[in-house]
């Protein structure tokens, strides 16, 4: 039995130095303990020993599948293979062995780490002390320098000795986890040649863990990156502790750090003698105490060079310290980086380093929540007229949170740039809303849930700069601004309708045109600022809500969201119910029923007989009434260059169509919402009992259900505010095409709001706006053929955008967590099972998401008519405060938010169950997906190429399924 147990004192470690036998990372383990680093000993179970369990496991499994199996047949084994090895016993004699070992690296008291380790068949011999890194072997090995087989594999912390045995099963079984078997298949290897080594390792008691890289992975830079977190290295690896990063300079060897509040940590469960990891909490006076201190990060960087000079290529290692502040290697792998200039595609780090200028900053980029507004590739008129809305929305923000005029003059720079335009996309520049928001006093307040709906994480984020008496003396002014908020969000709703109303009387010569324009964005400058500091208000009080909870009850934000339910309608609901409204009195008549249901039907001449009341006057009004009142509500309505109910009125028809079909009454709406929040409250006394507590979680929900009300009320006035933009530049444009200027009305899309108003006021440098026009055209539509960018990215800064800026390039599949769940925020209660629609075309016919669970990038207020028909929504962006999580709950729809990879974890017409009180997505397996007579459709398998985007299936069945709501 002795080559079935590898250790340096049976073999003096050829057997552990060879990758071959037990695999790149205990390989290279055996090569920094020879050379001297400080590893926690360990033995291995080299894949020889993995090989014979699963050979005296053969004769009970199903046949081997042939060359040619098709995938289903593959994975049906694999499976099979999966549950025998999991379940097996190890032969007594292998059993006595690693008791032995485990005995001599851990004491008989001691705890292990049991971690395996892929070696698929046909490597090569690598690791041996003289040539660490042999690439012909690496190449298809797990933690390799150009595959590392990242996350496929299964790990056990906390190992005792009666655990042994079960965790050297369950790293064997790990050859065969589903998300493995089909990396391999896509990377070209036969899955079921592949082979496990495992490796015990004495499990170091880390006070305080890290993950060091010797170069920036963001771009290859020369500078060292560590991130760090109290605990154990699993929360940093897995991201579930609270982590703070460092960066070392080895030219200045400066250190400097990005730090958060640290809430949580990895560890051993209190009072447990072994098990699995759990979250535990930060002792309350290191919260604010950064991991590591500048000699540690230093101590660390150096430990990671020495590891790189070893093995002659950039490495990426972990670590941890012990309460004694001891150092120990725990694993070292090569480093992979993005170089800046050739897009985000992986690259090895000694491909890039040679490119690289040391020293280069970064400017970081986000639209993780942007694209809720401008989805997609935006023309030059949105762009042109987003950038004005933000520079003098946030001025007005500053001048009411006490920043000081002269100071906000002076960086009137950083306000012209707030928002960039990346190839056609819109984008934060995060830079500077880091220096403006950070001279609001408060800010320190909000900036955590800041950062989260901005999706700001690692180096992006901003420099914090807490300092307790600055906020002490700035919070009666928030007290007063907050006291005050109520009556001046009345007053500034009531300012807006009187715009609206006098929109209505504005002549259609250029110059009325431009000078209510003008007039309009004056005016909104001076007041716009009032909403946004309501989103400021409500992150203060949604954080403090969930503190409360969490503390008093150890639930977590699900009740929250649940509580928010139910209140007062704001204005984009009322719009839906509207249109529920309208779809009523459709349904009520037979003959106009069938002809809103009716595909031949002629939407425009159906909407003009409905108009001149040739279906009844209720009919007509309620018709009229909606385009009067809610015409500029409509997919990507802040999108100048599309069209809305406003320019197009018969598109209602296409709106109400699937509330017609579905039979949806506004009373039944208004039930479902208040039954959700009628669940929430009784949950809420089931997990806090005290009367007074329970009370003070009541008022603080209750304001922030009304301060989210207040941020719908004036999402809408801004959907109204670009309406009314809307129809001046159209109206702008009919005359440019009236005059010969333009060919068409709809040309201004790729005009400036400038060079239209310009062309007529005699602003404008550009006398033949029609070349202008063909040139801008020529290059959005290229730009709306590249692949989606990701929703942060950085370049160096001082460079052309053309130069800085990556190529873009695909955005990889999430992959669900090893228990299968896709996890989000939970931001509307219920469960939900049924058929997933991906839209990334929200001008998807609503028709097609009926009945469906709803799977999109992003949404904005325009979507509301495609939630309307869904039983359930997955949105791979958004936060709490987000529209699609507010829609949510107002309409009772199940909802998770902020789920990465969303739209391409999950496939167009797969049965899924939504969780959106737990905030998680799974995707069910054959044997729970209900069985339906004639039912053709068939998900997408992963890897085939997307459907066309706002299609239907052919089979037609996504019109009539129904999910299973409970």
């Amino acid at each position: 039995m002795t080559d079935l147990v590898v250790t340096t004192a049976t073999d003096g470690g050829e057997v552990l130095a060879d990758a071959a036998r037990v695999g790149n990372k205990f390989a290279r383990q055996e090569v920094l303990r020879r050379a001297g680093f400080r590893v926690p000993e360990f033995f291995c179970l080299p894949a020889a020993a993995f090989d014979e369990a699963l050979d005296a496991l053969r004769p009970s499994l199903p046949a081997e599948p042939a060359d040619g199996a098709d995938r289903a047949e593959v994975e049906s084994w694999c499976a099979a293979a999966r549950e025998a090895l999991g379940g097996a016993r190890l032969p007594v004699a292998l059993a006595e062995r690693i008791r032995k070992e485990f005995a001599a690296v851990a004491g008989p008291e001691g705890l292990v780490a049991v971690r395996a380790c892929v070696v698929p068949a046909g490597a090569g011999t690598d690791g041996a002390a003289d040539a660490p890194e042999n690439d012909a072997a690496e190449a298809i090995g797990e933690d390799s320098a150009v595959d590392p087989f990242a996350g496929m594999s299964d790990s056990f912390l906390y190992v005792d000795e009666d655990g042994l045995e079960d965790a050297v099963l369950g790293c064997w079984a790990s050859a065969f986890n589903p998300q493995a078997v089909r990396y391999r298949t896509l990377r070209g290897l036969d899955p079921l040649r592949a082979r496990v080594a495992v490796g015990v390792q004495r499990m170091v008691l880390g006070t305080r863990s890290f993950v060091a890289f010797t170069r920036d992975p963001r771009d290859g830079a020369v500078r060292r990156v560590v991130a760090a977190a109290y605990g154990i290295g699993e929360g940093v690896v897995q991201e579930k502790a609270d982590i703070d990063h460092f960066f070392h300079d080895p030219a200045t060897d400066e250190v400097t750090a990005l730090t958060v509040r640290k809430q949580w940590s990895m560890g051993l469960a209190e009072g447990a003698a072994a098990g699995a990891p759990v979250l535990l909490p930060v002792a309350g006076e290191l919260a604010d105490v950064p991991v590591l201190d500048d000699d540690q990060v230093r101590a660390v960087a150096e430990l990671a060079v020495r590891v790189e000079e070893l093995f002659g290529v950039p490495q990426d290692i972990e670590g941890a310290l012990t309460e004694d502040g001891v150092v120990h290697l725990l694993q070292a792998r090569p480093l992979v980086t993005a170089p800046p200039t050739a897009g985000t595609a992986p690259a090895t780090a000694t491909a890039t380093a040679a490119t690289e200028e040391p020293g280069n900053d970064q400017v970081y980029w986000g639209n993780h929540n942007i694209t809720e507004s401008f989805p997609g590739v935006s023309g030059a008129l949105t762009f042109s007229q987003s950038r004005e809305f933000y520079r003098r929305s946030f001025t007005d923000l500053y001048r009411r949170m006490g920043v000081p005029e002269s100071w906000v003059r002076d960086n009137a720079h950083r306000l012209a740039r707030m928002v960039g335009y990346l190839e056609g996309q819109v984008y934060y520049r995060l830079d500077d809303w880091h220096a403006l928001h950070g001279q609001m006093p408060m800010f320190e307040l909000v900036r955590r849930g800041w950062e989260q709906a901005m999706g700001i994480t690692g180096p992006a984020r901003g420099e914090r700069r807490w300092a307790a008496p600055a906020v002490a003396l700035a919070l009666p002014r928030l007290a007063w601004r907050s006291a005050l908020h109520p009556w001046q969000v009345k007053s500034f709703l009531r300012w807006w309708d009187r715009q609206m109303a006098e929109a209505e009387t504005i002549g259609d010569s250029p110059e009325e045109l431009i000078a209510f324009y003008r007039r309009l964005w004056e005016r909104a400058g001076e007041r716009w600022g009032v909403t946004l500091v309501n989103a400021f208000i409500a992150l203060v009080v949604l954080g403090a809500g969930s503190v409360l909870l969490r503390r008093w009850t150890g639930e977590g934000p699900q009740v929250l969201v649940g509580l928010m339910g139910g209140g007062r309608e704001n204005r984009s609901l009322e719009a839906v119910r509207a249109a529920m409204g309208l779809a009523e009195l459709v349904g009520a008549v037979p003959e106009l029923r069938a002809a809103v249901l009716d595909d031949a039907s002629d939407p425009e001449q159906l909407w003009q007989r409905i108009v001149e009341g040739q279906h009844g006057a209720a009919v007509r009004d309620a018709a009229r009434g909606y385009v009067a009142r809610y015409g500029d509500r409509a997919l990507h309505d802040l999108k100048l260059e599309e069209p809305t109910p406003r320019q197009r009125p018969w598109t209602v028809l296409a709106l109400i169509r699937p509330l017609v079909r579905q039979g949806a009454t506004v009373a039944a709406s208004r039930a479902d919402e208040q039954a959700a929040a009628r669940k929430a409250r009784e949950r809420l006394h089931e997990v806090l009992p005290n009367p007074v507590r329970r009370a003070v979680l009541l008022g603080v929900t209750s304001l922030a259900r009304d301060l989210a009300r207040i941020r719908e009320d004036t999402r809408f006035c801004r959907t109204q505010l670009f309406g009314l933009s809307r129809d001046v530049m159209w109206r702008l444009g009919a005359e440019l095409a009236r005059t010969g200027v333009l060919d068409d009305a709809l040309d201004v899309a790729d005009l400036t709001v400038e060079e239209v108003i310009g062309a007529f006021d005699g602003t404008g440098t550009v006398t033949d706006l029609r070349a202008l026009v063909a040139l801008r055209r020529t290059q959005r539509e290229r730009w709306a053929k590249n692949p989606q960018r990701p929703a942060l990215l950085g370049t160096p800064a001082g460079l052309p955008l053309a130069r800085a800026l990556p190529r873009a390039s695909a955005v990889g599949k999430a992959a669900a967590a090893d228990d299968g769940l896709l996890r989000g925020i939970g931001s509307s209660g219920g469960v939900v099972r049924g058929r997933a629609k991906v839209v990334l075309d929200p001008s998807t016919d609503p028709d097609l998401a009926a009945g469906r669970i709803l799977v999109a990038r992003e949404t904005d207020p325009g979507w509301l008519f495609l939630m309307m028909s869904a039983t359930g929504m997955v949105v791979e962006r958004g936060t709490l405060l987000s529209h699609t999580a507010i829609t949510g709950r107002l309409l009772g729809v199940p909802t998770v938010v902020a789920v990465p990879g969303a739209t391409t974890a999950i496939a167009d017409g797969a049965w899924i169950e939504l969780d959106g009180a737990a905030g998680t997505v799974r995707l069910l397996p054959p044997s729970e997906q209900p069985q339906e007579p004639g039912d053709s459709e068939k998900p997408q398998e992963p890897g085939e190429p997307e459907a066309p985007v706002g299609t239907a299936p052919t089979d037609g069945t996504a019109t009539t399924e129904k999910g299973d709501r409970t």
